[in-house]
């Protein structure tokens, strides 16, 4: 019989610490002097391109570059390019494509016509023999190392990384730089947080809500995934802000919320939808720094904000290992999908 730490996803979730405290050395060149041209010229906006669990990590750059550098982030669809072959106006604009494989048909398209609309394009890109870092202006390697579990795990929380990095060096901003530099042994410390009251509470649902708002909406996407992805889960993604407007009338007694919180602004507004929730008769976990009680998914306690939810993440990835199993399901190998999907 199979044991969570078995699975090729438990071993790549685990290893994410000793990725990114590499990453953050080997990229150190790189990033400082991209941040230097980019401080010399500011582009006038970012775009970002993703799909997948990529994609869920460019949710997350959007409110890093929003907040830290006041630079307007939108997400590009990559049809535009690959199926509608619209025209762009990207002049001036910063084009951050996102990508574990960086063999994506309709990513490279978007990239393509991004330059030829004027922008120019960072990659963060895991292979950095791929097609994307070749047509790239500059490449960020993920330095993730080879990820055999079709489940992306270490890969994503790299590229989180190499956001908030690229983020700092650009921003100059030293507490920033100071989170980065104890986050490898904040994921080490949070690794080892109990979430097995999760597992236990979903053994037997069929679906559920996965709730989280700023920083933390992009963890909340990345579980929602990784929930139908391994478990057989119909799970929903929603900010704390928006699962009011119409979402909430389907919470009501023994319905499964998954809550996502971390110490900013968001977290009375994030943790008063979990209260209303629980008033309801809804069964509640809220993952927050400090959190205890029976249905608290811990956290480290003082933890900074904007790096919570990379351990979240990690926390849950730990836990959904050992729920694919429980449930039935191989975590590593799930059904119908492949590692690298390649989109047109």
């Amino acid at each position: 019989m199979k044991s969570p730490r078995d699975t090729l996803m438990y071993q790549e979730a685990h290893a994410a610490a000793d990725v990114i405290a590499h990453q953050l050395a080997a990229n150190a060149g790189v990033l400082a002097e991209l941040g230097e041209r980019l401080r010399a010229q500011s582009p006038r906006c970012i775009v970002t391109c993703a799909r997948g669990s990529s994609d869920h990590a460019a949710a997350y750059a959007k409110y890093v570059f929003e907040t830290r550098l006041g630079v307007v982030t939108a997400s590009a669809s990559p049809s535009v390019a690959s199926i509608y072959d619209a025209p762009l106006q990207l002049q001036g604009a910063l084009f951050v494509a996102i990508s574990q494989s960086g063999k994506s048909p309709d990513l490279l398209l978007s990239v393509q016509a991004a330059k030829a609309a004027g922008a120019q394009v960072v990659a963060l890109v895991n292979d950095t023999d791929s097609p994307l870092a070749q047509a790239a202006d500059t490449v960020v390697p993920l330095h993730a190392g080879p990820e055999r579990s079709v489940a992306a795990t270490k890969s994503y929380l790299a590229t989180l990384a190499a956001v908030l990095q690229l983020a700092a060096c650009w921003s100059g901003d030293e507490a920033l730089h100071t989170a980065l530099e104890r986050l490898p042994a904040d994921l080490r410390q949070g690794w080892e947080a109990d979430w097995s009251a999760l597992g236990e509470g979903l053994l037997a649902v069929h679906n559920l809500f996965v709730v989280g708002r700023g920083y933390g909406f992009g963890a909340a996407l990345e579980a929602a995934l990784k929930f139908k992805e391994t478990c057989g889960l119909h799970a929903e993604a929603f900010s704390s802000a928006e699962v009011r407007h119409g979402p909430m009338a389907l919470v009501g007694a023994g319905f499964p919320v998954l809550v996502f919180a971390q110490e900013d602004g968001s977290l009375e507004g994030t943790l008063g939808v979990a209260a209303e929730f629980r008033t309801r008769g809804a069964r509640v976990w809220v993952a927050a720094p400090g959190a205890t009680g029976p249905d608290a998914l811990p956290l480290p306690a003082g933890v900074p904000a904007i790096t919570t939810p990379l351990l979240a993440v990690q926390s849950f990835y730990r836990a959904t290992a050992a729920l694919s199993l429980a449930r039935g399901y191989d975590p590593d190998v799930p059904p119908h999908l492949r590692k690298v999907t390649e989109t047109l």
